[in-house]
């Protein structure tokens, strides 16, 4: 068996190979390919073809728009929570695909979906609180 060595250094950035101790080789061989993900997000578990279809409509929108226009559409949860009502309703209708986009409707409401998650928990409230100090700067100068 070759001599395992592992690489240490010193605060002036100097690094020096030291020989394994017969304990550290030991603990390197019985906890070898683990890995310790406990309490992790496992993005592994998001659904592969829905989130490529998402990403798609995404794609659609920054083309047809402009990238991350979605973050800056006034009045955002009104009209995303519409337009997740009419791509819920037409695939319910029957209509897989939207015309307009070639993309499945419910990659449409995915992704209307998530811009009301963010909307609601982040973009939302710094819109309300951006409006508030305007609206206060506007009182107290008049």
């Amino acid at each position: 068996m070759a001599e395992a060595n592992y690489s240490t250094g010193d605060k002036l950035g100097n690094t020096f190979t030291v020989p394994m101790s017969k304990e550290m080789k030991e603990y390197n061989e019985a906890t070898k390919g683990r890995k310790f993900d406990g309490g992790k997000l496992e993005y592994g578990l998001l659904p592969p073809l829905a989130l490529e279809e998402t990403v798609k409509v995404l794609t659609f929108g920054a083309q047809k728009y402009e990238r991350d226009n979605w973050q800056v559409v006034p009045d955002s949860k009104r009209r995303y929570f519409d337009a997740l009502q009419r791509h819920v309703w037409a695939w319910k209708q029957g209509e897989q695909i939207d015309t307009e986009s070639g993309i499945h409707h419910l990659a449409h409401a995915m992704c209307c979906l998530m811009f009301l998650y963010e909307h609601d928990v982040k973009y939302s409230k710094e819109t309300i609180d951006i409006d508030l100090k305007q609206e206060y700067t506007k009182n107290v100068l008049i």
